[in-house]
């Protein structure tokens, strides 16, 4: 594995981060429709969204397009887990065993 392949699931990683402030700005109670919007979780998330974008750009020069969907399926797994600890949310049995498809498809791809 490159390092340019370790910065794309570094990249997925921060994504699923923004994916929770997201999540934790929704379950907020806002004074106005307004600050649903400009709050500090929903700015941040999109700043983390928008730097993500601009550096897989950069480690797509560097990395075989086939490789980048499959890190990006990460996501999903950095959510469950973050999910987990940071909003205090259940995992299912249908969650785990959907993530554990997910990492056994990707190290069945990936390996030579």
């Amino acid at each position: 594995m490159n390092k340019y392949m370790i910065l794309m699931l570094i990249c997925t990683m921060f994504s699923a981060v923004s994916q929770i402030l997201l999540k934790q700005s929704a379950n907020e109670e806002h004074a106005s429709a307004l600050r649903e919007y400009l709050n500090w979780h929903v700015i941040v998330a999109y700043l983390i969204f928008g730097s993500v974008l601009l550096l897989n750009t950069y480690a797509y020069t560097q990395v075989d397009l086939k490789y980048g969907p499959v890190l990006d399926t990460f996501t999903y797994v950095f959510v469950l887990l973050l999910s987990f600890g940071v909003l205090k949310e259940k995992v299912s049995k249908g969650k785990l065993i959907g993530n554990l498809i997910i990492i056994l498809g990707v190290l069945v791809y990936t390996l030579p």
